[in-house]
Parts: structure tokens; sequence; C-alpha cells
């Protein structure tokens, strides 16, 4: 990036250019932010126990034992087992799978939907604006949960199918975060120069609109992983996405919700994975804003 398009970067005053250049670089601020060092460690875990997960677990999370069901924590299953007597704890590493891959599809959906539709909508503008800004209205006027249970009761009751309407629920909102900063840098004095000369609108928007999009990008992709993993959990929690015998943690609270009185633990430790994944998620997204966003960097 040359000292131009630095100086007009959103947020940077022309005379905070120097300072800019001293900073540390991004590994040295995400060091020294702790919501992201612990959102890191608990999301590298997560990544950990996920890749392992075939290795690490004592049993099938699968197979039943009806002589060992709703046995309590001990040595031999310390998270006890369920109704079907099988290993929670095993249920609970391999639904770690489940999470991330829920995560990642259901967000990457959004991601690239969301992102598209922002670029057009706050370049182009006019009707463009007009049907996009439509579209979004529409879709954030549903609350988020009901809008992928129409969905999903459209397609059919499966974890993909969640994933999906997940990943159409949570494209309104990356379309406004890119239409908002897309409509800040067209006006830029670099981005009127490229236009000047006759760069090409595709062009324009891909070396010199769209890097300038990624930082609140990346931070609203890492919070919004979080977010799929409870919406698409709430969803198995009614029966609507991942189906039985699926280790999965939504699933796994709908089940245990009938035994909450004479075996807490079937619904508790599946609620605390979620609880710790989603709190991993949140606090690098945090980490990450402070790190990316230009105004609280400089204060």
């Amino acid at each position: 990036m040359t000292q131009a398009e630095l100086i007009l970067q959103p947020g940077v005053r022309p005379e905070d250019t120097a300072s800019l250049r001293k900073q540390p670089s991004l590994i040295s601020r995400l060091a020294r932010s702790r919501s992201a060092l612990i959102g890191a460690f608990v999301v590298l875990l997560l990544i950990g126990v996920a890749a392992s997960a075939s290795i690490i677990t004592p049993y099938s999370p699968i197979d039943q034992h009806f002589v060992l069901q709703l046995q309590p924590p001990s040595l031999a299953h310390p998270l006890g087992t369920d109704e079907f007597g099988r290993d929670i704890l095993s249920r609970v590493i391999f639904g770690s799978r489940w999470a991330l891959l829920v995560g990642l599809l259901a967000d990457g959906i959004a991601l690239v939907l969301g992102v598209l539709l922002g670029l057009l909508s706050g370049f182009y503008g006019g009707w463009v604006d007009g049907v996009i800004g439509w579209f979004t209205d529409v879709t954030l006027a549903f609350p988020y949960l009901l809008l992928a249970m129409i969905i999903v009761a459209l397609l059919g009751p499966s974890i993909v199918n969640a994933m999906i309407a997940m990943g159409v629920v949570y494209t309104p909102k990356y379309t406004r975060l890119v239409r908002g900063t897309v409509l800040s840098l067209r006006e830029i004095e670099f981005v009127q120069a490229a236009r000047a000369v006759g760069v090409s609108p595709v062009r324009m928007i891909m070396r010199h609109i769209l890097p300038n999009c990624i930082a609140p990008i990346i931070v609203m992709a890492t919070l919004a992983i979080g977010w799929a993993i409870v919406e698409t959990a709430g969803l198995s929690f009614l029966g609507l996405g991942a189906q039985p015998p699926t280790p999965e943690w939504g699933a796994m609270l709908s089940s245990g919700r009938t035994y909450m009185l004479s075996a807490w633990w079937i619904a508790t430790f599946p609620g605390l994975a979620i609880l710790l994944t989603v709190i991993g998620f949140n606090l690098l997204g945090d980490g990450l804003r402070d790190v990316l966003d230009p105004y609280l960097r400089n204060r």
C-alpha cells in the first residue's frame, strides 16, 4: 500500500501515518490482547479436540449399551452415559467436529453472499442498491431463529439444511457491514483517481475497495461462527437440525431435557461445550476488533 493510500485509510489521520509505520506487527498486537489470546487458546483447543476425536474418545459415540444407561459420571465414564448407554464424553468430543463444520460452512455461505451483495450495493448504488436493500430489510425483519425454522421446514430437517438456513439468515449482516464500508470508500481520493484513469469497476472493487473491507469482515466472520453454532444447536434442539444418532450438541441437549432432574449430566456437558466454544470465538473476535480497528488502535 502506498503512502497516499495509507493516509486515506478510514479512521486514520494524515498526521498519524508516521506513528502507524512504527507500530508493531499484527501478531505482536494480537499477543498483547488478553481477549485474543484466551479466545485463540479456546478455538485452537476445540480444533485439536475435533481433529483427534477418533483417537482420544474412549468409546464409540453411537453404539448403544442399555445395561449402562443413565450412569452418573465415574472413572469409566467421566461425563456419564445417556438413556441409551452411550458415553457422554465421546459424544461431546465428536460433537466438536459438527460444531466446527456448522460454524465454518454456515458462516462461509453468509460471508460469500453477504460480501458480494454488499460490494454491489455500495459501489453501484441506484436500483441495485434499492433491490439489495429491500432484500436485506425484509430478511432482517424476521427473528433469526424463526426465519431459519421456515427455511429448514421448506428444505427438510437435516444438519446440512440447517447450515444453509443459517447462512441465509446471517447474509444481511455482512451485506450491511460491507455496504457501509464501501459507501465511505468509494468517494475517497485514490478510488476517484482510479476511476478517472479508466480502471474497470471489477478491478477497482478487487484492487482498491475489497482490501480495505477485510478488517471488519474478519471480525464479523469470527463472531458469526459462534452465533451460527448457537443457532444451529437451537434448530437441532427443536428437531430441525441434526437427527439421531448424530452426536451434535444441540440434539444432545434436546434428548437430555427429559432427564434434567434424574440425569442432569446428559444435557449439562453439551451445554457447557456450546458455552465455552461461543465464548472462545467471541473473545477472539473482540480481540481482533481491538487490533484491527484503527480508532481503537490509535486510542
